[in-house]
């Protein structure tokens, strides 16, 4: 069975959201997933001051080795500033052992991400997940096309060709709505279909 992994981290909740649907999305298309989020690495008083989201269902993960026990990793991580926070590119410091075994080379990858605004900065903060995915050597799967909710002109939605993506609202409180949970669903059941291609 093709083996997905969901690596997140999420100051608010938005992209442990996005996180279960890539999830349901990847198991749709017959994957056997697993969902984990990176470690907290800002001090316990930001945490508290910002009112950060301690209480996720998904454990930490035990450290970068175990990425090379999937056939597929989706990395999901909310803009700062036009780029993903530290706590993901911290974890993805620590890769360099991976890369310089050629690990993940040929393994499917793919981004998703979370916005204040419609434009604040979706597409860079998904490229700067993607760097790293294709400098390890992967596939990238983005959220194509294919997927109708593109298509919508109703609503503000976070869809990009480059990713699943939410906006949060400036103080958090817009929720993934139901296009950009689609859009999630799609990206997962995609990057499990051609991993699974791949792996044949």
């Amino acid at each position: 069975m093709t083996k997905v992994l969901v690596l997140y981290y999420s100051s608010y909740g938005h992209l442990e959201t996005l996180a279960d649907s890539i999830a349901e999305g990847a198991r749709s298309a017959g994957a056997e997933v697993d969902v984990f989020r990176v470690p907290e690495t800002a001090p316990q008083a930001v945490v508290e001051a910002a009112h950060f989201k301690t209480d996720s269902s998904h454990a930490v993960i035990d450290g970068p080795d175990r990425l090379a026990d999937y056939d597929a990793i989706v990395v999901g991580a909310p803009t700062r500033f036009g780029r993903m926070p530290s706590q993901m590119a911290a974890f993805w410091d620590t890769t360099g052992p991976l890369w310089a075994k050629g690990a993940l080379v040929g393994k499917v990858g793919a981004a998703f991400t979370s916005t204040a605004t419609q434009h604040g900065g979706q597409e860079t903060t998904l490229f700067s997940i993607l760097t790293n995915l294709l400098h390890h050597g992967m596939t990238i799967v983005g959220l194509d096309y294919g997927f109708e909710g593109h298509a919508g002109e109703g609503e503000a939605h976070g869809a990009t060709p480059y990713g699943a993506s939410t906006i949060a609202g400036q103080t958090g409180q817009r929720q993934p709505s139901q296009v950009e949970l689609d859009g999630a669903r799609y990206q997962g059941a995609r990057v499990a279909r051609l991993a699974a291609k791949i792996a044949a």
